[in-house]
């Protein structure tokens, strides 16, 4: 706690504007991501939709070893990230304990802003912070996919969804807002890997990690908002009940 107090004492008026511009572009993207996503489509929305239909057609099946494989592989994606986390945190926190020799590696990069061992460490603690972030949003999209694996295994029968199809949907609706839940957490942590790359930018200057934020939080918009999948994904097709008749 002193050696954050003390870096903070002799932290430029810039690389606090930049901090504040990293903090408060992160922030506010993910709060305008979620209320954008209410009003217009997105990537999440249309995958919320496609997840629910997937839901309504498990409770129709009688042997769902189909959906099983399909949730195993959605899990694998935040458990490899999780992973890989744990080996970034590993080697900032190494980089921690040796500052010094780090602070004359950065030193050594063209166009590095020259900084003192403490402000240096400061840096390395945002990063090392954002990746602790993402390692628990990680390992919890693992687990809120578990919860899944239990709704479709606990799910009754579809004989007994036969008779009444309110059931059926309602059944079919929390299971996809877990579906949904876990994608949702999973892309905050791909947000943080995300932002880390701006983080990266302060070894260089603030106004690299100015423009690395802005950079990072105009493609993500572009991703979740405007890009080519998302319009492949929001193709209407018939409703689930206008199936053709066997």
């Amino acid at each position: 706690m002193e050696l954050i107090l003390r870096a903070l004492r002799v932290l430029p008026a810039a690389d606090w504007a930049a901090l504040a511009v990293f903090m408060v572009g992160w922030v506010g993207y993910v709060q305008a991501a979620r209320r954008l996503g209410l009003q217009r489509r997105s990537v999440l929305g249309s995958t919320n939709r496609i997840r629910e239909a997937w839901m309504l057609e498990s409770t129709r099946r009688e042997v769902r070893i189909v959906d099983s494989t399909v949730l195993q592989n959605l899990s694998s994606a935040p458990s490899f990230f999780a992973s890989t986390t744990i080996f970034v945190i590993g080697g900032l926190a190494a980089a921690l304990g040796a500052s010094d020799k780090a602070s004359e590696l950065v030193q050594e990069l063209p166009f590095a802003a020259r900084t003192s061992a403490l402000v240096l460490d400061l840096k390395l603690l945002l990063l090392l912070g954002i990746y602790v972030h993402a390692f628990f949003r990680f390992t919890w999209a693992m687990r809120q996919y578990t919860f899944g694996a239990l709704m479709i295994g606990a799910a009754p029968d579809r004989d007994v969804f036969n008779t009444d199809e309110s059931a059926r949907r309602a059944y079919a609706h929390r299971a996809a807002r877990v579906m949904g839940l876990a994608a949702e957490t999973f892309n905050d942590g791909l947000r943080a890997v995300y932002l880390s790359f701006a983080a990266m930018l302060w070894f260089l200057s603030p106004l690299a990690m100015v423009a690395g934020t802005v950079g990072v939080i105009w493609v993500l918009y572009r991703r979740e908002f405007h890009s080519d999948i998302l319009a492949v994904l929001d193709e209407r097709g018939p409703p689930a009940d206008d199936r053709p008749s066997p």
